[in-house]
């Protein structure tokens, strides 16, 4: 057989086929059609807002529960107990480096000087000299030994039963990353 009668053949095929699809394709439209026209959506309407009735805050001439003063007064009735650990720190000048917390200082060094350590902190890009006995941190931490590579100190902190306890803390040299 030659080869232009098959592909005669084959093309008669296709034209035969695509004429049969033609065909489904008229009856789908026509379906779609029908179904546009007789399905209406359902969608219910919105319902109006509800009324807004703003209600006045009464609480705003009441004492603020983080006020720095009823923190103060606080503070100060926690130091006038007997045996209180407070009560020698409310009683004294608060030094510089108390108004920084612990880890916002580095140590960066040590010296010693007539044969007392001292440490070098570097807090905000500025250099301290600390010695035993100086305060520093937020919670009242007081240096209690200096070594070449730490500082050792004592913080006075509320435990969760309210209590004042000691509790220890220290800063450790920081190396300095190349």
């Amino acid at each position: 057989m030659h080869p232009l009668p098959r592909r005669a053949a084959a093309l008669l095929a296709c034209a035969v086929l695509l004429a049969a699809c033609s065909g489904d394709q008229d009856e789908l439209r026509s379906w779609m059609d029908q179904q546009r026209r007789e399905v209406k959506p359902s969608v219910k309407p919105l319902q109006p807002p509800k009324k807004f009735d703003p209600a006045p805050y009464v609480e705003a001439q009441a004492v603020d529960p983080f006020s720095t003063q009823k923190l103060t007064v606080a503070l100060k009735q926690e130091a006038r107990q007997p045996n209180s650990l407070l009560a020698a720190e409310m009683n004294r000048r608060k030094e510089p480096l108390e108004a920084y917390p612990l880890d916002s200082m580095t140590m960066v060094g040590s010296v010693t000087k007539n044969g007392q350590p001292s440490a070098i902190l570097k807090v905000d890009n500025l250099l301290y000299q600390v010695k035993v006995g100086d305060y520093l941190g937020q919670n009242y931490g007081r240096v209690t030994k200096i070594a070449e590579t730490e500082v050792d100190l004592r913080e006075i902190v509320q435990d969760a039963t309210g209590e004042w306890i000691e509790r220890p803390a220290s800063l450790q040299l920081q190396e300095k990353a190349r």
